[in-house]
């Protein structure tokens, strides 16, 4: 059931994303910032009081004023800093309600976006690290799997058992642009991760297949989990982690995705009359 709703609300992104794939990674993230920022706005809009939190703004401005012209007076000045307190209390809980509403939807966006923005693919020469994660009651010293690649890739080192972290690691290098295979084969069953070559400026990249578990596939839900039933927990490829250069400072995606969000939130609750 998480994978169907993970695949539809994955598709979403890839519409969205389709024109940009090209372009700078900025352009879309742009348009994705401003269409989070009009949500939020709508969100608060639909889920708040705005009459009372029109009203309580305007309590504050007057008790503001009112500070300010009767500043040598330290009873009314204390009544009135009472009184600030007192109004931005009731607008915090106004605001409490929208909050919690934004919060599921901004999650579940966050998680697609990292795929996007959040990694970058191989490139031809590249090398990388396989990590198979096995689950805790299976030792990677004991357990016999065999591992083999598309033409695109190459092994090139041993299996790499590392008993305390559960885990036995392969070295890979890219050999050419493309979306290849690295099977893992476990008593006759075969296990896929998907690695990505050489792809466009923007695209979606895994780095982590999981096993079929509810959060897990929450969070990781661009690859169709592996079976509950075997020992495997995870597959993962060490894809380089990308920044958002601006004007030379190398900032993380996040940080830059919130900023415009909030700033184009700003920018249009006057225009869209919405009291925030």
């Amino acid at each position: 059931m998480m994978w169907v709703f993970n695949s539809i609300f994955g598709k979403i992104f890839d519409i969205i994303f389709l024109p940009f794939r090209s372009m700078s990674p900025w352009v879309a993230l742009i348009i994705v910032s401003f269409m989070t920022g009009l949500l939020m706005l709508f969100i608060f809009r639909f889920t708040s009081n705005q009459k009372e939190i029109k009203k309580v703004k305007n309590k504050i401005k007057t008790y503001l004023l009112e500070l300010r012209l009767y500043k040598d007076s330290l009873s009314i000045s204390l009544k009135a800093q009472w009184n600030i307190l007192r109004c931005n209390l009731k607008y915090i809980s106004y605001s409490a309600k929208p909050m919690l509403v934004m919060i599921i939807p901004i999650i579940l966006i966050l998680i697609q976006l990292n795929f996007w923005f959040g990694y970058e693919s191989l490139a031809p020469g590249q090398k990388a690290i396989f990590k198979v994660k096995l689950k805790d009651n299976y030792n990677p010293l004991e357990i016999d799997l065999n591992v083999e690649s598309s033409s695109g890739l190459t092994i090139e080192t041993l299996p790499l058992r590392m008993e305390e972290e559960n885990e036995i690691n392969w070295r890979i290098s890219a050999k050419e642009k493309g979306i290849h295979n690295i099977n893992v084969i476990l008593k006759g069953e075969r296990v896929t991760k998907t690695v990505a070559v050489a792809q466009k400026p923007l695209s979606k990249i895994s780095p982590i297949k999981i096993r079929r578990n509810f959060i897990d596939e929450l969070l990781y839900p661009v690859e169709a989990p592996i079976k509950s039933d075997m020992p495997i927990k995870s597959l993962e490829i060490t894809y380089p982690t990308r920044s958002m250069n601006l004007f030379g400072w190398h900032i993380h995606w996040l940080i830059v995705y919130f900023a415009l969000s909030i700033i184009f939130g700003f920018g249009f609750k006057g225009i869209l009359k919405i009291e925030v």
